[in-house]
């Protein structure tokens, strides 16, 4: 869900006959080839998202992808329309390409890679807050065109869909003309009505309980099984969860997992032991196993770990670590990877302890490990390296300007 759109430059997306939507396709005429990257790669670039794909470079602007990695609708504009598209990243396949009525940039896509929701505006869903605006327009698109328009009361992010594709889930601001906090709900699609979420027990949320969150959307994972969205809040101080808000007990979490079931519609937050919360929001960071058992969420700034088992949905046991300075990534395989400024750690999975530290050239901005777990991608500045899983060697490199971060593995797994 993770967190960087602001940094993104609209550009013009190739059409016509044959056209693929995939612009910006390098290395350019007269260059040293660049070398192959081992797997294909998705990042987050200034223009949009970037395929890395052996030595080759493909750029695709205003575009969103599914947490995999394997779909991503792009769009442009054409005319006083809009222009869509599905791709493929596993063969580079292109839908045929649909005309919606206006101006829109997607905003997100579902887990299944069938639907994507859009704006007028790109807007943020983590680490910043829209404008104030009285009506949200949304439209929902398949790879046929448009399904659902969708005029929402308020200044409204959509987040993500309901595993049945019936439902959109979303940020809803308060207050809507000046926003300074806000609630997680789900629109019918059918009727375009918004409403709360349900308790865990699938219980419908009381009026006057829904949870309003002021702090910051650090990061979010998707489960491998796509049905939950994790979510990494920080800064929360006197945050009331929907449970408190029902007892009437008080509550003050700096820190949280917002857990959203997309199959069931309910929510429940996980809350973080102090120091969590306490420093800067950067410093955060989690992962999720490959099994979906076990959540990991790192603080670099108190070198502390949490490990939440995701069946019970608490906190197991916290771990101390060596602290670090800088913006914190994580990624996990068969081991714990952990980034801060220029070092990454690589902590025995099921101990969370017997480090590795490694330096790298220049402060991380991403993490992903490859499919068979032998090799570390690392973001860098303007660079995508790629290491030796167990002894941190540097394997190979590969120049990519405007790099913001890594999405993940491109293609189905």
């Amino acid at each position: 869900m993770a967190v960087t759109m602001s940094r993104r430059r609209i550009l013009t997306l190739l059409a016509g006959a044959g056209a693929t939507a995939l612009a910006g396709c390098e290395p350019a005429r007269g260059r040293a080839p660049a070398p192959a990257v081992p797997d294909p790669l998705l990042v987050r670039v200034d223009e949009g998202l970037s395929l890395l794909r052996g030595a080759n470079r493909q750029t695709i602007p205003r575009a969103v992808a599914t947490a995999d990695g394997t779909w991503l609708f792009a769009t442009a504009p054409e005319g006083p329309d809009t222009a869509c598209r599905r791709i493929d990243t596993a063969t580079g396949h292109t839908s045929a390409r649909t005309v919606l009525p206006g101006r829109w940039v997607p905003q997100a896509v579902s887990a299944d890679g069938t639907r994507v929701a859009l704006t007028p505006t790109g807007m943020p869903v983590n680490g910043g807050r829209p404008s104030g605006r009285e009506v949200t327009p949304v439209l929902v698109a398949d790879a046929g065109g448009m399904r659902h328009r969708l005029d929402l009361r308020g200044a409204v992010v959509p987040e993500a869909f309901t595993e049945d594709g019936t439902g959109l889930f979303v940020l809803d601001w308060l207050p809507a003309t000046a926003p300074d906090r806000y609630r997680v709900r789900v629109v019918d699609l059918a009727t375009g009505t918004p409403g709360p979420l349900s308790t865990r027990d699938k219980t419908p949320v009381p009026p006057g309980a829904e949870e309003e969150m002021r702090g910051d959307g650090r990061q979010a994972v998707l489960a491998p099984d796509r049905t939950v969205l994790y979510t990494l809040y920080t800064h929360q101080p006197d945050h009331q969860h929907t449970r408190d808000l029902v007892s009437g007990r008080p509550g003050n979490a700096h820190a949280f997992v917002h857990t959203l079931n997309l199959r069931e519609r309910w929510a429940y937050c996980v809350d973080l032991p102090h120091p969590f919360g306490e420093a800067v929001a950067a410093g955060h960071a989690m992962a999720i196993t490959p099994d979906g058992g076990r959540l990991l969420v790192a603080d670099v700034a108190s070198g502390t770990v949490a490990d939440i088992a995701t069946g019970e949905l608490t906190v197991r046991r916290t771990v101390p670590q060596p602290r670090g300075t800088g913006a914190a990534h994580a990624a996990a395989d068969d081991r714990l990877y952990l980034a801060a400024g220029t070092t990454v750690r690589a902590l025995d999975l099921t101990r969370l302890t017997g480090t590795v530290d490694w330096p790298v050239r220049e402060p991380v901005t991403g993490l992903v490990t490859s499919r068979d777990g032998s090799r570390l991608y690392v973001g860098q500045r303007d660079t995508v390296s790629w290491h030796d899983a167990a002894t941190g060697r540097e394997l190979g490199r590969v120049p990519v300007p405007g790099l913001v971060g890594l999405h993940g593995l491109a293609g189905s797994a």
